[in-house]
Parts: structure tokens; C-alpha cells; sequence
């Protein structure tokens, strides 16, 4: 354990030193970002021969699919079951853990419903066209499987402490997994190290400051006078946060479950409105989202491979399936079944991103507000310009929405970024990340980010590889539980308590 606390200790004291060294402050931790982009993109998005598909990207879509078939598209399968129990109907009040089914689903939805849905796919139609929505669908349905399997893989193989704190997810489970399964001990090992490592860096990244950055991006483009106060924004952010994190999982369960459902059904409803104030030109748009998908428009670059990518890093940002990051709050639910609560996990790509994300996407496309060139890149901006067309004030709620979003990502991903140091160097560390964790928040309105947010995709992106990769080696035991569950389930033994 020492060997890994002083390969973390001079990790961050490269990037510290190099902060501090010249220059402005700021400039210097967006330089250091780029450094590490310009150095790490060419290896993940390495060009796969043939097939034309940046590596994690094809190991991404590839997983997908040999989930899905591996268990026999329970996705399918499972999808009305799933829902009875995220409605408590198979809630034992005695089983083991800290938060119920619906709380661990919401508290990893609060994760990725936000500003991937907001923002990123207002990016993603503005780059790669409607095309880029029906990818964003095909990756959803494949990624249920893989986040079914993540989160039941969690369940098996979490580690339930005397006080009754929970650790799991992927960092847990490939290392005890791989070891215990196949003897792989080293790879084992090295696979729980480098993705509790890449997780506390996509805590910090995608988690913290690209959520803070747009919010205020946001916000200040409504209240240009908070655009003079970034530092007040921050602080506001970093201290709610900080007073939520305390209460560790528990309270981050209590404030999601109310916090997102309630945005989630103010914001798809704001959808609905402009989808239903111009309902005659639906039908048409699924048919260029369909269209574009094979045969995009000589106006978006990259052609069919290019809105593929952009479908698929937009859909991987917005669900998170594949990543594993969902299983480390889902390792936490009350539950003697891993496999139930992987039925629940998987319905969050379905919400995510077949709901919210279609929402956004019709909502763009029906008012074309990614046509604008003056909000080029700025995803948050295009999606309130298509809420301002139904009014002036709609924008405003829309910030609000998006505040709110923010601040759930940012309290969820902070508990993944704790598992992630318990993991690597003890739960005594776990304050001090806390505290680093609330004082970068406060960083994340005043960075112009540029470097930060592909430094964050790549962080992301790289906690797939060892968790798809592992996950493939040890799917057969999966299978054998999932076979016996239906068995048991279709044979009316399930006992029910509401």
C-alpha cells in the first residue's frame, strides 16, 4: 500500500510543480491538462485497422454487444420486472447495505443525467448532425446490458463493513474477481489500481469542473452580472456540495431521489412543450435522425465514422454504461440478489439517455438552434436558445435545471472519487479528498476549461477498457446467476413485500 501512496503522492506533485512553476496559475493547470491530452489521446483513440473505429470506442461498442447476446437480451427480458423493483415491490427491509433500489438508482442517475443530456448533446447534433441522435439510441440499448452486468458484478463481489459502509464497484470486483476466478492476481490488481486511479481523476474532470464551468457558463450568459463573480459561484457550489458529502452515501441517496426525478420531469416536460407545439414536423425529424445516421450531410465533418464517434463519446458521457462508475453507488443497495439490482442499474441508459437525450435532441432539431455559429461549442447555450422560443423566461428555468443537475453530478461523482481513494490508499484519506474535492469546485467557474474537458473524456473513457476487459473474462458467472434468478423468477419464487 505504501508503493501506491507514493505513486499518487509524486503523481500530483509533477502536476502541482508544473502549476506552480510559471506563469499564471490558471494558465498553468489548463496547460498541464493538455499535456497529459497530447500525450494520452493517441493511444485510446488509436485507429483500429479496418474497422476505422478509435480503440476504447470499439471496445466500447463491442462490449455492448457481447452483453447483450451473452445474456440473452435481458435488457429485453427483465425490462417490466425491473421496474416492480425499483417501485419497492421486492424491498427487505433486513438485507445488507446503506440505500434502497430507487435510491441507488437515482443516486447514479444523478451522475449522468445532466449536463451530458443538456450540453453534450447539443454538442454532439452540432457536430456530427441528427445522425448523432440515432447512435446515442444504438449504444443506450446495448450499454443496459452492460451496465446490468457491471452492477451485478458489484453486488457479488462488495465488501460490507462491521459498521455497515459498503465498497464496490469495478476496482473491487476485478481484482477480487480476476484473482479469485482466474488467478490472475497481478492483472488483477493492476486492473483495480489503474481504474480507482482514472476514476479519481474523472471525479475531479467530468465530475467537478466541467459540471461547474457550464453551469456558470450558463448562468452568467442569463445574469451577465455574475459573469463579474465567478469566485462567489464557485464558493456557493463548493459549500453546498461540502455540507451534503459529509453525510456520505446516505444523505447523497435522501437529496437525489427527490432532487432527480423532480428535474427530470420539469425538464422533459419543457421538452414536450416545444415538441408539441411543433408536433407536425416530428415525424420528419426521425426520419433525417435515421437517414443521417448512414448517410450524414457533406455539412458535418467526418462523415459516417465522424457522427459514429460523436454518438457513442456523447452517449458514453451522458449514461456512463461501459465505465463501470454506476456500480460503485449501486454496490451499496439493500439487497440479497446481485442480480436484481443489475436489473435495476439497467434501466438507467433507458432514462438517460432514450428519454432525456431524445428530449433535448427533438428540441434542438425542431428549433434549429444548432445552426447558430455564435454558440458553436457551447452546448448548454444551444439548448436554452431552443427553451427561449418558447418564451423569454424559459431559459431561466432552464439555469435553474441545470444549476441543479450540476450540483447532483458534481455530490454523486464525489462518492465515486471516495471509493476510488479508499481503494487505492484507505478510508482515512477520505476527508482530505473531500476537502480537495470542494476547493477544485471552486475552480470550475473560473478555468476556461478547453483542455480540462477533453482531459475529462479521456478519463472517462479510460475506465472502460479494464472494466469491460474483466468483466468479459468473468461474464460466465453472471450468467449462471442470471439463469438461476429468471428460473426462480418465472417459477412465481420471488418473495414480495409491497
Amino acid at each position: 500500500m505504501s508503493i501506491l501512496k507514493f505513486i499518487l503522492f509524486s503523481l500530483f506533485s509533477t502536476m502541482s510543480a508544473r502549476v506552480f512553476a510559471s506563469g499564471s496559475l490558471l494558465d498553468n493547470i489548463n496547460d498541464s491538462f493538455g499535456k497529459i491530452v497530447e500525450w494520452y489521446a493517441p493511444v485510446l483513440f488509436f485507429e483500429v485497422p479496418f474497422i476505422k473505429l478509435p480503440f476504447i470506442l470499439f471496445v466500447m461498442v463491442s462490449g455492448g454487444i457481447f452483453f447483450t447476446f451473452k445474456y440473452g437480451f435481458i435488457n429485453i427480458k427483465l425490462y417490466k420486472h425491473a421496474i416492480d423493483v425499483i417501485r419497492g415491490k421486492y424491498d427487505n427491509p433486513e438485507d445488507e447495505g446503506e440505500i434502497s433500489h430507487f435510491q441507488a438508482l437515482t443516486s447514479a442517475l444523478s451522475a449522468t443525467v445532466g449536463l451530458g443530456n443538456i450540453a453534450g448533446v447539443a454538442v454532439a447534433i452540432q457536430m456530427g448532425g441528427p445522425g448523432a441522435v440515432f447512435w446515442l439510441w444504438i449504444v443506450a440499448f446495448f450499454g443496459m446490458s452492460m451496465k446490468f452486468s457491471s452492477c451485478t458484478f458489484a453486488q457479488l463481489y462488495r465488501d460490507v463493513k462491521g459498521d455497515g459502509t459498503v465498497i464496490g464497484g469495478p476496482m473491487v470486483y476485478l481484482k477480487k474477481g480476476l484473482s479469485e476466478d482466474f488467478n490472475l492476481k497481478k492483472l488483477g490488481a493492476f486492473f483495480g489500481f489503474f481504474y480507482a486511479f482514472m476514476t479519481v481523476m474523472a471525479s475531479f474532470g467530468g465530475g467537478n469542473l466541467f459540471q461547474a464551468n457550464q453551469a456558470f457558463e450558463l448562468l452568467s450568459n442569463q445574469f451577465p452580472v455574475v459573469g463579474n463573480h465567478p469566485w462567489i459561484v464557485g464558493i456557493v457550489l463548493s459549500v453546498s456540495s461540502g455540507v451534503v458529502l459529509l453525510g456520505g452515501i446516505k444523505r447523497i441517496g435522501d437529496v437525489t431521489s427527490k432532487l432527480v426525478p423532480l428535474m427530470c420531469a420539469f425538464y422533459c416536460l419543457s421538452c414536450l412543450v416545444i415538441i408539441f407545439s411543433n408536433i407536425g414536423e416530428v415525424p420528419g425529424l426521425f426520419l433525417s435522425i435515421f437517414k443521417e445516421a448512414f448517410n450524414p450531410s457533406a455539412i458535418y465533418s467526418g462523415g459516417f465514422i465522424g457522427v459514429l464517434i460523436q454518438g457513442v463519446k456523447r452517449a458514453s458521457f451522458s449514461n456512463e454504461a461501459g465505465l463501470g462508475s454506476a456500480a460503485i453507488a449501486h454496490a451499496a443497495a439493500k439487497t440479497d440478489e446481485p442480480v436484481r439490482e443489475g436489473v435495476v442499474a439497467m434501466i438507467g441508459p433507458t432514462i438517460d439517455t432514450h428519454l432525456v437525450c431524445t428530449m433535448t435532441s427533438l428540441a434542438i432539431l425542431i428549433t434549429g438552434a444548432h445552426l447558430d455559429p455564435s454558440v458553436a461549442g457551447k452546448g448548454a447555450q444551444i439548448t436554452a436558445n431552443a427553451f427561449a422560443t418558447l418564451g423569454t423566461w424559459m431559459p431561466y428555468l432552464l439555469t435553474g435545471a441545470t444549476i441543479i443537475f450540476a450540483y447532483s453530478t458534481i455530490i454523486s461523482w464525489s462518492y465515486y472519487g471516495e471509493k476510488g481513494i479508499e481503494f487505492l490508499v484507505g478510508s482515512k484519506y477520505i476527508p482530505a479528498y473531500r476537502v480537495v474535492y470542494c476547493l477544485i469546485i471552486i475552480l470550475g467557474p473560473i478555468l476556461k476549461l478547453g483542455n480540462v474537458i477533453d482531459f475529462s473524456d479521456l478519463m472517462l473513457l479510460s475506465m472502460a477498457f479494464p472494466n469491460i476487459f474483466g468483466m468479459m473474462l468473468l461474464s460466465g458467472k453472471v450468467k449462471k446467476k442470471l439463469d438461476d434468478y429468471v428460473s426462480r423468477y418465472n417459477n412465481g419464487e420471488m418473495k414480495t413485500y409491497n
